[in-house]
């Protein structure tokens, strides 16, 4: 049966393969990103079954003012999917205001207000699953920000389970590990990437020779996830990028 998905940050990267895939599987997707005109291009790309809404997910009142939009279209979510997310390599010592409130509003704050918004709307079966990062448990450096606010995530998750549970709504956290696809770019100030760069060769972890997978490599464990039966739950699962063979 064809779902009603919405996707944060669906305008690049693992958002828009996620969104390619759900469509192909006749889906229904909501794509939200904080630039409108890269999710309404995902959405002209894949056609009527997709509504793109600019959406900052870390404004309350943007968040609010989305799924009001949604809600004109849709009378109720199916799953939500948590994917938005900043990830700048910057030093706490270092670190402008913007810079540390931005990473966590979006990433952990965004996460929490989209929740609020779909539950009302989400009967038995709905889904909401937050997209982790391996970096919660790599050491990787000039991180802090960032994997506080991914484990923070995957807290979440876990609290929300159990408030959801009674009400038949599963919550999953995908802890994903690094990914590419061709043309996406990562938009961060050179000094930064270089920096980043030696402190973790430094700390014996060289970002070029770690195994990179591709975005539409992990669509379908999202697809399985999705497609459950009633009776099982998964609450976490790892994903980690190899060397091809």
């Amino acid at each position: 049966m064809s779902k009603v998905i919405v996707i944060t940050g669906a305008g690049v990267g693992l958002g828009r393969a996620l969104a390619r895939e759900f469509v192909a599987d006749g889906d229904r997707v909501v794509l939200l990103g904080r630039t409108a005109a890269k999710v309404e291009a995902v959405a002209e790309e894949l056609g009527e079954r997709a509504m793109a809404i600019g959406c900052d997910v870390s404004s309350p009142e943007a968040v609010r003012t989305a799924f009001a939009a949604i809600a004109e279209r849709h009378s109720g979510i199916d799953v939500l999917i948590n994917n938005a997310a900043i990830f700048e390599p910057f030093k706490i010592a270092n670190a402008s205001d913007e810079q540390i409130l931005n990473t966590i509003t979006t990433n952990l704050g965004g996460a929490m207000l989209c929740a609020r918004a779909a539950l009302p709307v989400m009967g038995r079966g709905g889904h909401i699953i937050n997209v982790s990062s391996e970096s919660v448990v790599v050491p990787l450096p000039h991180l802090s920000v960032y994997q506080s606010s991914k484990a923070g995530l995957e807290q979440f998750s876990t609290c929300l389970s159990r408030e959801v549970e009674p009400d038949g709504i599963r919550v999953s956290c995908v802890r994903a590990g690094a990914m590419y696809e061709e043309g996406k770019t990562w938009d961060v100030e050179m000094q930064a990437k270089i920096d980043f760069h030696q402190a973790a060769v430094a700390a014996g972890i060289n970002p070029a020779e770690r195994p990179i997978s591709q975005f539409s490599s992990v669509t379908g464990i999202f697809r399985m996830l999705i497609d459950l039966p009633a009776d099982v739950q998964v609450a976490h699962i790892n994903l980690h990028a190899r060397t091809g063979e």
